[in-house]
C-alpha cells in the first residue's frame, strides 16, 4: 500500500484553492507522483467531483503528443467545461517546451488551482520566474525520512525496529527500495536509478559532457558528501587517479559544472556557512549533502557506520523536510555542525556517531564554547544515554527520528 505523506500535506493544504500554482519539485522517484495522487484523493473526499479534476502525466507516452506550450494549453482548454472551479494536475512539467508560457496563460484565463511536479531546479528561474513572479509557491520533496519508513513498514504489516536506523543509514529512504529484501536487489535498484537521473537529468541539460567522466565525479561527490572539498581538489583528485591510465583529465570549471548540474537534479544540497559572530551568510567555502545516503554507497561494499558525515547527511535532510533553513555554523574557533532556522528562531546542532571517551564529549560539546548566543544547543549521537551538559541538551538520533524528541528553538 501506498504511504499518505502527511508531512508534505500538511504544508501544501493551505494553498489547495489558492491560485498560486503549487510546484513540487525534487529528484526523480522521491514520491511526487504518488503526492499527487494523494492531493487528489483528498480533494474528492471533500466534494470535488472527478470531472473537475484534469491529470495529465506527461512521461506517460499516452500523452505524447503534448510537446509544446500550445498542446499543453490546447489539451487542458479541450478538458474545461462550465465556468466552475478545476483543479489541474501537470505530472513533470518540464518535458514541455516553453511550459511557462502555458501555466501563466492557464492561471490568467482559467478559475483554476494548478499543481505542477518537476525533477531540475530551473523549474522556478529563467522566464518561469519572470512570468509569474509572486505567483508559485514550492515544495521540495525528499525520499522517505526515518518516520515515513516505520509508518511504511506498519502500513504494509512489516515488522519495524529501531535497529532498522542501521538500514536506513546504509540504502537510504526512495520508496521503491523498500520493495526489495535482499541487499544485492537494492544495490541494482539504486544503481539503475541513478544512472537514470544521470541520463535524463544530468545529461540532457545542454553542454559538452562526457557520461563516464561525470558519473566518475558526480559519485565521488555524493560519496563524499559533508566533507570539505573543492572544485580544485577534486580535479586534483580526478588527476592522480586517472592520469597515469592515459584518461583525459578534468579543469576545476569542469567541476563546478558537474556540481551544478547534481543540485539542478537535486542530487545534492548546497549548505552555506555562516559566520555566527559576523552574523552573515558566507559566500564561500559551502558543504554539500546528498539527496539520500542510498546514493551514497553505490560503488562500495560497505558503510562505515562511525563515519559521522553519513549521521549528518540525515539530520541535514531531516531538518530540511521538516522546514527549516539550514547553514553549517562558522566560529572563530572552528565549526558547529548545523544552525537551523524556522521562523526566525533558531538552535545550534552537532551531530556525532557515539560519544564513546571523554575526548569525544568535549569535542562534540566543547564545539559549542565560542558561541554566546544564548539560542538551544544539542549534541545529536545514537547514544541511548542521556549524556547532556553545561545546558546543552543530548538527543539520541533515532529519538529525533522518531519525533520522540523534538528541537526548541528560541
Amino acid at each position: 500500500m501506498e504511504l499518505t505523506r502527511t508531512r508534505y500535506l500538511e504544508q501544501i493544504r493551505p494553498f489547495y484553492e489558492s491560485d498560486l500554482i503549487k510546484v513540487l519539485t525534487g529528484v526523480r522517484r522521491s514520491g511526487k507522483s504518488v503526492l499527487l495522487n494523494s492531493i487528489k484523493s483528498e480533494l474528492q473526499q471533500q466534494g470535488v467531483p472527478g470531472s473537475r479534476i484534469v491529470s495529465i502525466n506527461l512521461e506517460d507516452l499516452d500523452f505524447s503528443y503534448i510537446q509544446t506550450a500550445n498542446d499543453l494549453d490546447k489539451e487542458i482548454k479541450s478538458r474545461i467545461q462550465g465556468r466552475g472551479k478545476y483543479y489541474i494536475f501537470l505530472d513533470e512539467i518540464q518535458h514541455v517546451e516553453n511550459f511557462e508560457k502555458a501555466l501563466a496563460s492557464l492561471r490568467a484565463k482559467l478559475n483554476a488551482s494548478i499543481f505542477v511536479t518537476g525533477s531540475n531546479s530551473r523549474l522556478l528561474s529563467g522566464e518561469l520566474a519572470t512570468l509569474l513572479t509572486g505567483r508559485t509557491v514550492e515544495f521540495e520533496i525528499f525520499p522517505f525520512s526515518f518516520i515515513e519508513m516505520k509508518e511504511y513498514f506498519e502500513l504494509n504489516g512489516r515488522d519495524f525496529s529501531e535497529n532498522l536506523i542501521y538500514d536506513y543509514i546504509k540504502w537510504g529512504g526512495f520508496p521503491v527500495r523498500f520493495d526489495f529484501y535482499e541487499e544485492e536487489s537494492t544495490r541494482r535498484y539504486l544503481e539503475n536509478l541513478y544512472t537514470g537521473i544521470v541520463g535524463n537529468d544530468l545529461l540532457k541539460t545542454g553542454g559538452n559532457v562526457q557520461k563516464k567522466q561525470l558519473l566518475d565525479i558526480s559519485l565521488y561527490i555524493l560519496a563524499n558528501a559533508g566533507r570539505d572539498f573543492s572544485a580544485e581538489s577534486i580535479a586534483e583528485t580526478y588527476k592522480a587517479e586517472h592520469a597515469s591510465k592515459g584518461k583525459k583529465t578534468i579543469t576545476s570549471k569542469t567541476v563546478c559544472n558537474y556540481l551544478d548540474r547534481l543540485e539542478r537534479a537535486f542530487l545534492i544540497h548546497k549548505v552555506k556557512r555562516f559566520d555566527i559572530f559576523g552574523k552573515r551568510a558566507l559566500k564561500s567555502k559551502e558543504k554539500f549533502y546528498a539527496v539520500d545516503t542510498g546514493l551514497r554507497i553505490i560503488q562500495t561494499n560497505s558503510v562505515i557506520f562511525e563515519d559521522t558525515f553519513f549521521l549528518e547527511n540525515i539530520v541535514y535532510n531531516e531538518l530540511r523536510q521538516r522546514g527549516f533553513t539550514v547553514y553549517i555554523g562558522k566560529t572563530y574557533k572552528g565549526e558547529v555542525d548545523f544552525i537551523a532556522v524556522r521562523n526566525g528562531k533558531k538552535c545550534f546542532i552537532q551531530v556525532a556517531y557515539l560519544l564513546a571517551n571523554e575526548s569525544t564529549i568535549q569535542r562534540e560539546f566543547g564545539a559549542f564554547s565560542p558561541i554566546r548566543d544564548a539560542s538551544p544547543k544539542y549534541v545529536i549521537s545514537l547514544d541511548k544515554i542521556n549524556m547532556g551538559r553545561n545546558g546543552i541538551a543530548h538527543i539520541n538520533l533515532v529519538d529525533f527520528l522518531l519525533q520522540k524528541q523534538d528541537l526548541l528553538l528560541t
